[in-house]
C-alpha cells in the first residue's frame, strides 16, 4: 500500500513490475541502471534528400496525386483512426490543410502512415514521408541533427502527469518512489529524467515503446503515474471509460513546441507548410471562416485579406500553388480556432498559448500576407 511519510511526502513502495508482452524495461533515475530492454538507438545521420524531394517537392506530391503523411498510432484530438480506418484530429486536419492547399478542394489527397516515436524521423528522412505531423517538439538538436525542418509551431504544449484520483495524489512533488509509465525516444523521457534530478524526486520510470501499451499499464496499475504533454493527458484521460476517476496534476514541466517536420532541401514545400498554419492564424484573426470565406474573397475590401484570398496579388504562386489555396483551406477546415475547437476543445483543453496574439497570453501569430 502506498502511504504517506512522517515529512508528508507520498512514500509508494518498492515494487518488481512484470510487464509481460510489451516487454517494458526499468530504469532508476536516481542511479545509473541498465534497462530492462535495449535503448533506443540514437537518431540516425541524415540522408541525402529521397529522390524527388530535394528539388519540387510540392510537383512531386502533385505527380503522385497523394500526399503521404506520417501521424501518431492513436492520440485522441491529434490523430486516432475510427472503426472505419477514417482518420481524424488536430494533426490530421494539418496534413489535409496541405493536400487541399496542393490539390485544390480535394482533402482526401492525403495517405496517413502511423508512426512511433523511434520510428517517425527515419521514415521521414528516408522519402517514406512527405511530411510529419505527430505532436513532435522542435528542440535544437532536432532541428539541426536530423536534415529536417520545423516549419513552425501549431501547437505550445507541455508535460504533465495523470494519476488515478484513488491514489489521493495532488501534486508532482508527491510522487517520490514512484512508478511512472513514459515512452522511450522522446523529450518526455529526457524531460522526467531532468525534472526528478532538479527537484530530488526518486522515480522508477517503465519505460514501454507504444503509446497504448504505456496507456494500458497506467490503467492496469503497473505504475502509478503516466507522463506526456498535457494535451497527450487530456487525450488519454477522455477515451476512459470513467474520465473523472483520472486527474491531470498541476505541475507543467516543459516546454513542448509541437509541429509539423518537413525534410531539409525544398525551402519551397517548408514555406508551403509554414504559411499553411500562417493562413489559419490569419484568418481566425481577421474574422474569415468556413461559412463566409467565400463571401470574404470576392467582397471584403480589407487589403490583405483581398491578398490572403488571392484577390490581389501572387501570393499562392510565389508559395507553387494557386493563388486561392487558402479560401479552399478554410471552407473545408475551417481557421486555426475551427480547427482547435472540432478536435481539442471536446477534450477540455483551452486555448491558454494558443490564442491568438490579440487575447492575453496567447502566442499564436501571423506575420503579415504582403
Amino acid at each position: 500500500m502506498n502511504t504517506m511519510s512522517s515529512s508528508g511526502k507520498r512514500g509508494f513502495s518498492v515494487r518488481r513490475l512484470v510487464l509481460g508482452a510489451m516487454g517494458a524495461g526499468l530504469l532508476a533515475l536516481t542511479a545509473p541502471a541498465a534497462r530492462a530492454q535495449a535503448p533506443a538507438a540514437a537518431p540516425a545521420p541524415a540522408p541525402a534528400p529521397a529522390a524527388g524531394g530535394g528539388s519540387n517537392m510540392i510537383e512531386t506530391i502533385r505527380n503522385r496525386g497523394t500526399l503521404i503523411c506520417g501521424v501518431s498510432t492513436g492520440l485522441a484530438g491529434f490523430s486516432a483512426p475510427d472503426s472505419q480506418g477514417r482518420w481524424s484530429g488536430f494533426d490530421v486536419d494539418y496534413c489535409r490543410a496541405v493536400a487541399i492547399a496542393i490539390f485544390g478542394t480535394d482533402q482526401n489527397r492525403v495517405r496517413f502512415v502511423a508512426t512511433t516515436p523511434q520510428a517517425r524521423f527515419t521514415a521521414l528522412q528516408s522519402g517514406e514521408l512527405d511530411m510529419l505531423a505527430r505532436n513532435t517538439t522542435w528542440t535544437l538538436s532536432r532541428d539541426t541533427s536530423l536534415g529536417l525542418d520545423f516549419p513552425a509551431t501549431s501547437f505550445y504544449d507541455g508535460q504533465g502527469f495523470m494519476v488515478k484520483r484513488s491514489l489521493g495524489v495532488t501534486s508532482a512533488r508527491q510522487l517520490d518512489g514512484a512508478t511512472i509509465c513514459v515512452q522511450p525516444g522522446t523529450t518526455t523521457e529526457q524531460n522526467l529524467s531532468d525534472w526528478a534530478r532538479s527537484n530530488r524526486v526518486t522515480i522508477r520510470p517503465v519505460v514501454i515503446e507504444r503509446q497504448e501499451d504505456n496507456v494500458a499499464a497506467y490503467i492496469a496499475g503497473r505504475c502509478d503515474a503516466y507522463t506526456t504533454d498535457a494535451s497527450g493527458l487530456a487525450g488519454v484521460r477522455s477515451t476512459q471509460q470513467n474520465p473523472n476517476d483520472h486527474i491531470i496534476l498541476p505541475e507543467i514541466i516543459s516546454k513542448e513546441p509541437l509541429g509539423p517536420l518537413v525534410r531539409h532541401g525544398d525551402q519551397r514545400f517548408a514555406d508551403l507548410v509554414r504559411w499553411v498554419h500562417f493562413g489559419l492564424l490569419a484568418a481566425e484573426e481577421f474574422g474569415i471562416t468556413a461559412a463566409n470565406v467565400e463571401q470574404a474573397a470576392t467582397a471584403d475590401q480589407r487589403p490583405e485579406v483581398g491578398r490572403m484570398l488571392g484577390r490581389g496579388g501572387d501570393l499562392g504562386q510565389m508559395l507553387g500553388v494557386d493563388n486561392r489555396w487558402l479560401v479552399n483551406v478554410v471552407k473545408i477546415l475551417g481557421n486555426y480556432g475551427e480547427v482547435f475547437s472540432r478536435n481539442l476543445t471536446p477534450l477540455g483543453l483551452q486555448r491558454g498559448p494558443n490564442a491568438l496574439w490579440t487575447t492575453p497570453g496567447g502566442l499564436q501569430y501571423a506575420p503579415p500576407f504582403r
